[in-house]
């Protein structure tokens, strides 16, 4: 996941004053647009993002921090709106079909960026992007070896020496947080804190240049001390003038859906569509419930159901025993094409993520050459938490929820998708992915697994009743999306009755069907990732693709090639992939 930070354009663009669109040719718009593209990467999305450099794979990047200060972020600005005037003055109808998806891709881009540093303005009310940011920023040169030991600890070392005044730029910037925003990054920051005590020395213990070891004792030393002064400052100073507001309203929302996800459905509408769904699959739970057993209501099945798990210490093997059957059900099945036998790393989720993380797919960027593992990230409980606390959290990985995580993550989920980045048609689709076709497509795996029949008896599943539970954890999964759909817009906008945060955690209980510690921190994950009906959203999108490209090709359509002809497209948003396999501009929903 790419940090937004805040950039600035060193260069000018030199597309000519005046120039209108009318004017350039077709080879002239495509010409423009190449250049103004890479002018995008090189001058905003790296050179003032380095960490997103590193993730992707480009090392020149690697000794160079983020800068912070208000004065950078004034210039991003400035430099966006520049670019956003150059883009608008290409005709995209001059473009190739696949370039001007690309277009409109990266003109999302542009707006959303605008729009979240000069409208929502997170830089000014989440304290947890500076703490959580800057250790991303060394996680990203310790978590796989690209180089070698020595190169990555002087590359840690420079990015260091900056980490404590991106701590005293957050004092100057955060003004009137959320309250919800400070809590979650006090929550976090011991960890934080833990980690460069502990994971981040451990990570460099082959280092042998003493030149560097030394200087890494006194940057790690300095970055410790800082996070502690800033943890003290947000508990003594911060928390209790956290009276911001973290709600989008309608307008910043509905536009930031346009921006990321090209839908302009009107909220009260795509709310019916969530509730929908909520209900499809709370039905659908009910009826398999009652094949268990007819006497039991569904809420009864649900609370057995959340005991059926592992020890926390066997979880991270059982998500590996999953994987074999995975890839042998998709070759049987044809399924997707699987570009690799290599599977992802099975690791515990670094600190700075585990507030608001269960799970997740931690892939190596397109343009890494030395270390291309894929890790796969699972959140095990704390040590100290309560017995009940930890049955809570173990509640989410059950024998069910298990099964549709390794879907989700990994096989054909977020890792198929990962091996298939290669074949992506350009740098933009490889870096500037839409959630809805990200979180989407592994979303939509998880039932469309099922329905072609992973899961039952030898299929997954050692018996019949194994299968049915199997099936419950996929509805619980898909109810948690189906939550996460309808809380964002309620709690952000207000469309169809106003939600405080105690009403969100009780809506995931009752309708999604969770925990009360998954629904806290889900509701806390909603305050900020406002957008996170992007998995609903993009299921219902690919089911309606679909079934389109079946109804036009017939009896010639084959699931297996409607699955690659898919990933061929990059993630990009629905309506330029719909573009692209159906040559229409047809509704995504």
């Amino acid at each position: 996941m790419r940090i937004l930070l805040f950039a600035t354009l060193a260069g000018a663009l030199l597309l000519p004053e005046g120039l209108s669109a009318q004017r350039l040719s077709a080879d002239g718009a495509a010409q423009t647009f190449r250049f103004l593209s890479e002018q995008y990467f090189d001058q905003i999305y790296f050179k003032y993002s380095p960490t997103s450099g590193t993730a992707a794979g480009l090392h020149q990047y690697d000794t160079q921090l983020e800068d912070y200060s208000s004065a950078n972020i004034a210039s991003e600005v400035a430099a966006l709106h520049e670019i956003e005037k150059k883009l608008a003055q290409i005709d995209p109808s001059a473009l190739d079909a696949e370039p001007a998806g690309d277009y409109a891709i990266l003109t999302g881009r542009v707006h959303a960026d605008l729009l979240q540093l000069e409208t929502i303005r997170n830089w000014e009310k989440n304290p947890d992007s500076y703490s959580s940011g800057v250790t991303n920023s060394i996680f990203v040169l310790m978590e796989r070896p690209y180089a070698p030991v020595n190169t990555r600890l002087r590359a840690a070392v420079e990015r260091e020496r900056h980490i404590p005044q991106v701590l005293l730029e957050a004092r100057k910037n955060l003004k009137n947080p959320p309250k919800i925003y400070t809590e979650i990054a006090l929550e976090q920051i011991d960890g934080l804190v833990s980690f460069f005590q502990n994971d981040v020395p451990s990570a460099f213990t082959g280092a042998d240049d003493p030149k560097a070891k030394a200087e890494f004792a006194t940057t790690n030393a300095a970055v410790v001390e800082a996070l502690k002064s800033y943890g003290v400052w947000m508990k003594s100073d911060l928390l209790a003038r956290s009276n911001g507001d973290f709600r989008f309203g309608q307008d910043t929302f509905q536009k930031a859906l346009l921006y990321n996800e090209m839908v302009d459905i009107p909220l009260d509408k795509l709310l019916q569509i969530g509730l929908n769904d909520l209900h499809k699959n709370q039905a659908e739970f009910a009826r398999v419930a009652r094949e268990i057993d007819p006497n039991k209501t569904p809420q009864q099945e649900l609370a057995e159901l959340a005991t059926i798990h592992v020890a926390p210490d066997q979880l991270l093997a059982t998500f590996q025993n999953t994987f074999d059957s995975l890839k042998a059900f998709i070759r049987a099945k044809h399924i997707i094409t699987i570009p690799s036998d290599v599977p992802p790393v099975l690791e515990e989720t670094p600190p700075f993520m585990r507030a608001t993380t269960q799970a997740s797919m931690d892939p190596s960027g397109p343009f890494e050459t030395h270390s291309t593992k894929a890790y796969f990230n699972v959140t095990l409980p704390e040590k100290g938490w309560s017995a009940e606390r930890v049955a809570e959290h173990m509640a989410a990985f059950n024998v069910g929820t298990v099964v549709s995580t390794s879907v989700h993550e990994a096989y054909p989920g977020h890792y198929v998708q990962f091996l298939w980045q290669d074949q992506f048609p350009s740098k933009i689709r490889q870096l500037l992915g839409a959630n809805s076709s990200i979180e989407g497509w592994a979303h939509y795996c998880e039932q469309m697994m099922l329905d072609e029949g992973y899961g039952q008896p030898g299929e997954g599943a050692k018996d019949a009743h194994e299968s049915k539970l199997i099936h419950l954890g996929q509805l619980q999964d898909a109810l948690l999306r189906d939550a996460r759909f309808i809380v964002g817009i309620r709690l952000h906008t207000g469309v169809g009755g106003a939600m405080s945060q105690e009403e969100a955690v009780n809506f995931f209980i009752r309708e999604g069907y969770q925990s009360r510690s998954i629904g806290e921190m889900e509701t806390k994950r909603g305050t900020s990732d406002a957008l996170y009906l992007y998995y609903t959203l993009g299921k219902l999108e690919i089911l309606k693709l679909r079934a389109d490209v079946r109804k036009k090709q017939g009896a010639a359509f084959n699931l297996q090639s409607f699955h690659d002809d898919y990933m061929r497209q990059g993630p990009a948003p629905m309506k330029v992939i719909r573009k692209a396999m159906l040559h229409d501009d047809s509704p995504v929903l």
